[in-house]
């Protein structure tokens, strides 16, 4: 029981996480359309959180595409994916106990 609440708990913080994320990811992606300023904090951190992990996909995905970079869509799927996967599996294995 002690086992299955805490699972059930780590699944729902990272459910939050992942959605938290999706939407820095979001806001990054639209503050980009209008030129932001560079030096501004909010633009600085919103770059430091979506950076790295555009970067780890672009090693390994091409993600521009006739001059649109889908990097923030490609994210966004996998970030989806992974909840709707293994938050659901934690979730059922919780469940299951």
């Amino acid at each position: 029981m002690i086992l299955s609440n805490f699972l059930v708990a780590l699944a729902e913080l990272l459910s939050i996480i992942i959605n938290l994320y999706t939407w820095v990811v979001i806001i990054a992606a639209l503050i980009t359309w209008v030129q932001p300023n560079p030096y501004n904090p909010v633009v600085q951190l919103l770059w430091r959180l979506t950076n790295p992990a555009y970067r780890i996909m672009r090693r390994y995905i091409p993600t521009v595409v006739g001059g649109l970079d889908i990097a923030p869509i490609i994210l966004i799927l996998i970030l989806k994916f992974i909840d709707l996967f293994l938050v659901r599996t934690l979730l059922e294995f919780a469940h299951s106990l």
